[in-house]
């Protein structure tokens, strides 16, 4: 069976932070092909005046919205594998009553994303701001979609309830975004990282241009850019903590939000050169350091890019993500959470029960028509592909220890689950678990941290419905109760998971949503989820025995101690590998 898991300075590097700080600082903007470039034609919508000119969007159901604005010129030949630039400013109000493009993606992750797309003119937010004039300034969420940093779009994300605050949190001015992706977004080549400018994290440094925004505007949509929270989901959380990292991101923000986070580790710089040396060799580009090759690779169609970069159901072997380049991400996450040198803030993170499901669903996905699922015979040789090969977590050295497969097929017997992919999703997620939970205790001593665990297992969700297979509390299945019957992407229906037919938010759904868009709200106001105080969601740090929010009908706490049980992280401890 073959499987799909998809997760998370010298001097002349001062030279090249100056000369691209220069770059910008001096405005060479470009005037983007914009989406929206006309006037709107709706003349009543609400109209906000921005520094690169006015934006008028729409209103729905007391929220304004405005969609598809230009926060970096389009990165299009010369500006390919470039830092984002500044957009020239536009002189007519430009109509922000439609999403802009989605960014090139090609590996959808079954019905997560999509649809696939190859126009690189793509570096567009969108603002979701409740209705009215208050004189009192709100927080700010910036979200980052998920998907592996391959796919994702913003448009599949309705911020309309965060924005409100539901009926119990904060007014909050919610920004979506899509950012450079796969290849496009994450590539080191000796001809581009010798061209003088940042490199590499591209996809980093368009979410840093959008925060850049952020500080400029968010005042116009009745934001406080004192207060403005940084979050995401999957790969939005590992950018996240990518942006933690990053002293380019210093002053920026102020809250960090991890769902299905935090970040663990983060490939080498080494790792993405030979990547990216690779990719160069099979597009027929020189793997040297002169602008041949970077002619070459900048030469290239998107097409034959997304063709290299994978396949709908499959990365290839090219895709690094962000990774540690030395300058945009300074030093491994590890290096960073135990030595504090991170930018220091309130952060609120956790994993799902059942996140292995996600990756279980989409291999089942794909093995049909009809979908078969996984046999005892593929589960092993999972764990032994997995367990036995010469790297540890993230493709960083060292191998895992000699004989680790014989000791997870020992503690997760086949004989003691239900199935095969019941044994599965406990090997996939209990790593990520006790991953996400070595992260938080790193962090508690340093800053104030909310660490939870989302338990409900019975939520709609939106892949078909598959023999053998229940997604329980599988990844991705919470972000519906932030984003208002979130539904994956256009082929995605949100199904009942034991009838397997279409419906939303049942009623306590929804009241589990209120409290979980209140304490979203909450913390990026005050940078408590709670608003103040210790409860519902008790500090990770209180006590001597730290504690976890449980996000479930109803919700409840319970402790790292039986947390760690659980997720059989005693065991883990022994097979993890976090870098230097």
């Amino acid at each position: 069976m073959e499987r799909t898991i998809f997760f998370e300075a010298g001097p002349r590097r001062s030279r090249q932070v100056l000369a691209a700080c220069s770059l910008l600082a001096a405005g060479l903007a470009s005037t983007p092909s914009l989406a929206n470039n006309n006037d709107s034609q709706n003349n009543s919508g609400p109209v906000v005046n921005l520094t690169d000119g006015a934006v008028r969007g729409t209103t729905k159901n007391g929220v304004n919205v405005f969609l598809g604005i230009p926060y970096a010129a389009p990165p299009v030949d010369k500006l390919r594998w470039q830092p984002p630039q500044p957009v020239k400013r536009w002189k007519s109000t430009l109509d922000a009553t439609q999403f802009g493009n989605t960014c090139p993606q090609v590996t959808e992750l079954g019905a997560f994303a999509g649809p696939t797309s190859v126009n690189e003119d793509c570096l567009y937010l969108n603002v979701f701001t409740s209705k009215g004039n208050s004189s009192k300034k709100k927080g700010v969420i910036v979200w980052i979609h998920g998907g592996g940093n391959v796919d994702g779009e913003s448009n599949d994300y309705d911020a309309s309830k965060l924005a409100t605050g539901g009926p119990d949190g904060h007014d909050t001015v919610v920004v979506t975004l899509n950012y450079r992706m796969g290849l496009f977004g994450y590539l080191s080549h000796p001809a581009l990282n010798q061209e003088g400018h940042l490199w590499g994290n591209y996809g980093i440094m368009d979410i840093q241009a959008v925060l850049r925004w952020v500080q400029r505007n968010i005042a116009a949509f009745g934001g406080d850019p004192n207060r403005v929270a940084v979050g995401g989901q999957s790969a939005g959380a590992t950018d996240t903590g990518a942006n933690v990292l990053s002293p380019l991101s210093s002053g920026l923000f102020s809250r960090a939000i991890y769902e299905s986070g935090p970040l663990p580790t983060l490939p080498s710089a080494d790792t993405a050169k030979t990547n990216g040396q690779a990719f160069a060799t099979a597009a027929g580009c020189p793997t040297g350091s002169n602008s041949k090759a970077a002619d070459c690779l900048r030469g290239l169609s998107t097409e034959r890019i997304l063709q290299l970069q994978g396949t709908p159901n499959a990365n290839g072997p090219y895709i690094t993500g962000p990774f540690v380049d030395g300058t945009v991400i300074p030093i491994a996450p590890e290096k960073a959470w135990t030595t504090g040198r991170f930018n220091k803030m309130p952060a609120m993170g956790g994993r799902v029960k059942d996140e292995g499901n996600f990756g279980i669903g989409i291999t089942e996905y794909f093995s049909g028509p009809p979908p078969v699922p996984m046999t005892a015979d593929q589960y092993t040789a999972a764990v032994t592909k997995t367990y036995s090969g010469n790297s540890g977590p993230g493709g960083a050295p060292p191998a895992y220890p000699a004989g680790t497969v014989d000791a997870v097929l020992s503690h997760y017997p086949l004989s003691a689950y239900s199935s095969p992919p019941a044994a599965y999703d406990r090997v996939t997620t209990d790593t990520q678990k006790c991953q996400a939970d070595h992260v938080l205790n790193l962090w508690a001593p340093q800053i104030p941290t909310f660490a939870y665990d989302f338990t409900y297992q019975d939520a709609p969700y939106y892949f078909p419905k598959m023999a053998g297979f229940k997604p329980n509390a599988a990844h991705t299945i919470d972000i519906q109760f932030l984003f208002d019957k979130w539904h994956g992407s256009n082929l995605g229906v949100n199904l009942d998971q034991t009838t397997g037919q279409p419906r939303e938010l049942n009623t306590q759904e929804s009241k589990l949503s209120d409290q979980l868009v209140a304490a979203w709200t909450n913390f990026a106001w005050s940078g408590n989820p709670n608003g103040s105080g210790n409860s519902p969601w008790p500090s990770y740090a209180a006590g001597a025995n730290p504690k976890y929010l449980v996000e479930d009908i109803p919700l409840s706490t319970t402790n790292r101690t039986q947390y760690r049980a659980a997720y059989k992280c005693d065991f883990w401890d022994t097979v993890l590998y976090y870098g230097p």
